[in-house]
């Protein structure tokens, strides 16, 4: 006896070998960028006190912008998010975008008071 609800999704493709090399460029493209991003974050901490001593501070601050951008990046091609509305892109990133920025705030505050109250009590 035959199934009939196995579907063969081989047969089921609806694009042609255009749209094809269209999704396989999208796909190099976006490893490339990822790739180049990563290799910027790499290059930057291993190399940042070389070549700007007394500045570690911004290698910091710029790590994290482009692990964020590397992120959201990640978040809008893999999980489909760049093909929803903007509103609802908005609606979905911005609570995670407040919430590292709070986090990020309290982490400064709190290591400075550390720091204060270390050199204080001393």
């Amino acid at each position: 006896m035959e199934r009939d609800d196995i579907i063969e999704y081989s047969l089921d493709a609806h694009h042609s070998e255009e749209e094809g090399r269209k999704i396989r460029r999208n796909i190099w493209m976006v490893t490339l960028l990822l790739a180049v991003v990563t290799t910027v974050e790499v290059a930057l901490g291993a190399y940042w006190k070389e070549w700007f001593p007394g500045s570690w501070g911004a290698v910091k601050l710029i790590y994290v912008i482009l692990t964020l951008v590397k992120a959201g990046f990640i978040v809008s091609v893999f999980m489909h998010l760049g093909d929803e509305r903007r509103n609802i892109r908005a609606i979905i990133l911005l609570p995670y975008a407040l919430f590292i920025l709070y986090l990020l705030w309290i982490a400064l505050t709190e290591s400075n008071f550390v720091h204060w109250s270390w050199n204080t009590w001393q």
